[in-house]
């Protein structure tokens, strides 16, 4: 499937087909997080259940380091 890289305002974007979404399961306002490689682009779907928690995990090692620090040594 070949797309055109388009002016969008003062951006440039690319636009996926419908039928492309659907097959993903994509829909506006979904949240995609995009990566670049070398000479290639990856767009993947982001799970806001999973985020969450992970910024939650995140949080707790940051305020229980020592602790989590002292843990692991032992």
């Amino acid at each position: 499937m070949k797309v055109k890289v388009r002016k969008i305002g003062n951006a440039e974007g690319v636009v996926i087909p419908k039928a492309l979404l659907r097959k993903l399961g994509w829909k506006a306002g979904d949240q995609l997080e995009l990566s670049a490689t070398d000479n290639t682009i990856r767009l993947c779907a982001i799970d806001p259940d999973l985020e969450r928690q992970l910024e939650a995990a995140h949080y707790l090692m940051e305020k229980y380091k020592v602790a989590l620090s002292r843990l692991a040594d032992s």
